[in-house]
């Protein structure tokens, strides 16, 4: 669709405001329809991906207390489409990764919008005892969390490397009549970074950093923290 469609700009003013400000701000806003575009344009073509590959088995993984053992399925509940995030908070880890643990401050205070379409769970290497004590300490509420400690699924989808580090990764699964496949992961986690950027990849459900790009000094070299 041309740029031509959202002209003439709108006609609101702010106090104050001088002609090299609006003339600034229309081009700018000009540059943000065409990101609105582009945005969906993404999402379209995220949509049309075939389908992933079969899952090769049911995942045991451990939720609550008492611990009870859950499968991957069961995590969809009645939902065709199921988020699975991967947890940086391995057995070896002291403390979870902030990072992680922002964004998931942010999703927990989500989950009830976002389980009227999809299910939604986050799965990290540490016992399930350890998991739960983090999540009492943090005030989550919401957040579906389990334990795969005594599976693969981190190393299988890649939220583990080799030597046992964590990987940051949210992916995506669908259910149709009975067989699970991987739909997406925000694989862009993998990728080379652009100067003065990281890899962004799970950027779409992290307010912390579109609140942050809206300010005149941006993200700077901001990072979170488990305490402040």
């Amino acid at each position: 669709m041309p740029d031509a469609d959202v002209k003439p700009l709108h006609d609101k003013r702010f106090p104050n405001e001088d002609g090299a400000y609006r003339e600034a701000r229309d081009a700018l806003l000009l540059a943000e329809v065409k990101l609105r575009r582009q945005v969906e344009r993404v999402a379209a073509q995220r949509r049309a991906l075939p389908p992933g590959g079969a899952v090769r088995e049911d995942y045991g993984f451990e939720e609550g207390d008492p611990a009870r053992p859950v499968r991957l399925s069961e995590l969809f509940g009645d939902k065709e489409t199921l988020l699975l995030y991967s947890y940086m908070f391995g057995p070896a880890m002291a403390r979870p990764c902030p990072s992680c643990s922002s964004m998931l401050d942010a999703l927990d205070a989500q989950v009830a919008h976002i389980t009227q379409t999809v299910a939604l769970a986050v799965a990290a290497r540490s016992p399930i005892a350890r998991i739960l004590a983090f999540k009492a300490e943090r005030g989550w509420r919401n957040l579906r969390l389990v334990s795969s400690a005594g599976n693969s699924f981190h190393p299988d989808y890649h939220g583990e490397a080799a030597d046992g580090s964590q990987w940051p990764i949210m992916n995506v699964f669908t259910r149709q009549g009975g067989q699970i496949r991987h739909s997406w992961s925000s694989e862009m986690v993998f990728t080379p970074s652009d100067p003065g950027q990281n890899q962004r990849h799970i950027d779409l459900i992290w307010p912390l950093w579109n609140a942050l790009d809206l300010a005149p000094q941006g993200r700077g070299d901001f990072q979170p923290s488990l305490t402040y």
